[in-house]
């Protein structure tokens, strides 16, 4: 896997528990949040931005 193979796969997680996050609401749920941390993390340290992500 390249690392352009890897970052568009993290961007996809990122995007798509940002989604779920959405959909939940009001609803507090800390193991999404949990995971959400985790995968800005992993962004962060590959020099990707997320704000331009963020729902």
């Amino acid at each position: 896997m390249t690392e352009n193979e890897l970052i568009t796969i993290t961007i996809d997680t990122y995007m798509n528990l940002q989604r779920i996050k959405k959909a939940n609401g009001e609803q507090k749920n800390i193991e999404l949040d949990y995971q959400l941390k985790g995968v800005v993390a992993k962004l962060s340290s590959m020099g990707i931005n997320v704000e331009d992500l963020t729902l």
